[in-house]
């Protein structure tokens, strides 16, 4: 009788990486010994229920460490101390003005070992999607420290979803070692995909419902997710959000009044 699932290899793997990095192996959907590779199980769903959705407007779209948060002003967002990027440059959207600035900005970082899917904040409808393709320089402390425009200039999707309160956006930056960014709505836009890379701008005719804590899209590895909301969501809760620093997805942004 042949052996059919992982290999023996990979699931010591898995266990010794669990291990290492303190990964609860309960929360995943599966248990460690059905995932083919750690590949597999970097982008492993949770079980149902684990993180539950919060009741407030917004929620927190992954697993991960808030490393910035502030107003955009002027049309400028910070990556880290005396180091700053251009919304437009940014988003590639001539209209990003009209839609952002003036409105509130957070930066995510996932590690390697965090739950690497992305979920929907808000309530709302997809509209539009920007892949823009770039470099792929690690996210880490030294490299946002040090390497000027680093969110400009590395590999991106932005997804584009209309609220009650205005659009929102959802950026998945890639990052060194990200296999693919791969967007859970449209699996034909991938990031870091072979051949050539142009820039691509996609919009949706009907408008794809979303609900909050609901599946964007993951990464392959870990990496950064930038939140960008209207100026009526900084002037309806600015100073009321929870902003970590360490987060869990679909947790409330919003605290209780």
């Amino acid at each position: 009788m042949h052996w059919k699932g992982p290999s023996l290899w990979a699931r010591l793997s898995i266990r010794g990486f669990a291990w290492l990095y303190n990964i609860d192996l309960a929360e995943a959907e599966k248990s460690y010994d059905q995932y083919p590779s750690i590949g597999e199980f970097f982008v492993r769903r949770l079980k149902a229920g684990i993180r539950p959705v919060g009741t407030g407007w917004a929620v927190h779209p992954a697993d991960s460490k808030i490393t910035q948060a502030a107003a955009i002003d002027n049309g400028t967002l910070i990556q880290a101390k005396g180091l700053t990027y251009k919304l437009k440059d940014f988003t590639q959207d001539p209209d990003c003005d009209k839609k952002w600035a003036g409105g509130f900005f957070m930066t995510y970082y996932l590690c390697p070992t965090d739950y690497h899917r992305v979920h929907s904040p808000v309530d709302g409808n997809i509209t539009d999607v920007r892949y823009m393709p770039g470099e792929l320089w690690p996210v880490n402390e030294w490299s946002t420290t040090n390497v000027p425009d680093l969110f400009s200039v590395n590999e991106r999707v932005l997804v584009e979803i209309e609220t009650d309160l205005g659009p929102v956006g959802v950026v998945f930056v890639g990052a060194t070692n990200v296999g693919h960014i791969v967007l859970s709505f449209d699996e034909r836009i991938r990031g870091n995909q072979k051949g050539p890379h142009i820039f691509e701008h996609k919009h949706y005719s009907p408008e794809i419902p979303v609900h909050k804590g609901s599946e964007l899209g993951m990464f392959r590895m870990g990496s950064t997710v930038v939140m960008l909301y209207p100026p009526s969501f900084r002037q309806k809760f600015e100073g009321h959000m929870n902003l970590g620093p360490s987060v869990r997805v679909n947790a409330d942004l919003i605290k209780n009044p």
